[in-house]
């Protein structure tokens, strides 16, 4: 098991140097460095008894906000939205409607970091974690910054709050952002994903964010693996576009924000759910193979089982396991996490699940290019040609990334 998690760890390095844009200028520091502090973050905070408590801390704080939502609901959807029924259920979760129920959790998270960030708390975090990456990694103050936003906000909202430097900012540091968003996962999806996965592994809040935080410092190195840094270093303050006027300005616009991402969710999942099926009932035209229908699912689970090995899931497992990372990498995590609750008990040991969830747990998907391409090229007109070639490499940035994620936890867990 061991080995399998240190030959994962050196092929994704190796695999970032094969794909450089400049193989000559790859140094071995920020490699060492940015293994070592992965691993760092993952013993710390999978193994320190502090940090389980704060995990089950964590896990009450979302039942919470479950809780908080699911009164909001009910008052609006009635029983739809997890009120009384009018009826009796035929088994249980048979009312239960992701729509009504679940995703408007994103509304009050939405809205919840507004008013964090309005009271100067989120910014606090951020610019700390941003000092721990120029210490470690000697990352740049702009680039710093809108990296460590990323552990909290959306691949989009991160470099707003370095946006007067993001058209002086190096090739590799624009890189490196475009890698970070695609690495990691925004809070207010967070606390949803959380939320959903909570039926099927403990304490899942706590590993939701801690793969978040893991998979900035492993996005810094294959970024800077693949477009090594040649030029100095751009600094940067932090950097708050349009202040709220007060609490409750933070607040509305926070739920207006997360209307607008609600609404993306839902029409999202159901097209891409749609596609899957329409895939699946063309591939239906081609006869079984080893007994079994030939689906997109199981030919994802092909192409991807050997990357999830390395990581440290049992080869028995693997078909299974690479089916769900190539469909968060073809249409997005959700999905895949989605797919993860409906399968079998025993389909998966608890630690494989473990590793699936922290190595899915990033935005690396070509919707996600598409927001962020729009995004950015918004902010920075100038170089919206150089975000664009960039594009591709930063979705196949982002998966290896959190695949050396997982390969951590496999590598910390896998003595049980």
């Amino acid at each position: 098991m061991a080995f399998q998690g240190l030959a994962g760890l050196v092929t994704f390095t190796v695999l970032a140097w094969l794909i450089s844009e400049n193989r000559r200028q790859v140094r071995v520091r920020p490699i060492v460095i940015g293994i070592g502090t992965q691993l760092i973050i993952g013993l710390i905070l999978l193994k320190v008894v502090v940090f389980r408590k704060l995990f089950l801390a964590l896990n009450q704080g979302v039942i919470a906000l479950e809780a908080a939502t699911t009164a909001g609901t009910s008052f609006v959807f009635g029983y739809l939205g997890g009120g009384t029924l009018p009826f009796s259920e035929t088994h249980p979760g048979a009312t239960f409607i992701l729509a009504f129920r679940a995703l408007p959790l994103v509304l009050i998270i939405s809205a919840l970091s507004a008013l964090l960030f309005y009271w100067r708390i989120l910014p606090a975090i951020v610019s700390g974690f941003s000092w721990c990456l120029r210490k470690t990694m000697r990352l740049g103050g702009a680039e710093g910054l809108g990296v460590s936003a990323n552990v909290f906000v959306g691949m989009v909202e991160s470099p707003l709050f370095i946006r007067p430097y993001l058209a002086q900012m190096t090739h590799s540091e624009l890189f490196t952002l475009m890698t970070a968003g695609m690495a990691t996962i925004a809070g207010t999806v967070m606390v949803l994903y959380a939320s959903v996965l909570g039926t099927v592994i403990p304490d899942i809040m706590g590993h939701i964010l801690t793969a978040s935080v893991i998979s900035v410092p492993a996005a810094v190195t294959v970024a800077k693996v693949m477009v090594p840094e040649t030029d100095t270093p751009t600094g940067g303050t932090l950097v708050i576009e349009h202040p709220d006027a007060g609490s409750m300005d933070a607040i509305t616009r926070g739920t207006l924000q997360g209307v607008e991402l609600l609404i993306n969710i839902i029409a999202m999942l159901v097209v891409l759910v749609a596609l899957v099926y329409l895939v699946n009932a063309l591939l239906a035209i081609f006869p079984d193979v080893a007994g079994k229908p030939i689906t997109l699912q199981r030919m994802l689970g092909g192409l991807m089982a050997p990357l999830v090995w390395l990581m440290g899931v049992p080869w028995q497992e693997a078909p299974v396991a690479g089916g769900l990372m190539g469909m968060k990498t073809v249409l997005n995590e959700f999905i895949a996490y989605l797919e993860l609750c409906r399968l079998s008990p025993g389909t998966l040991s608890d630690r494989s699940m473990l590793i699936m969830t922290y190595a899915m747990c990033g935005f690396a998907n070509p919707g996600s290019l598409g927001i962020m391409i729009g995004g950015m090229g918004t902010m920075a007109p100038e170089r919206r040609s150089e975000i664009v070639a960039l594009g591709v490499r930063s979705v196949v940035a982002g998966t290896l990334a959190t695949c050396m994620t997982g390969t951590v936890v496999g590598l910390l867990t896998f003595s049980k």
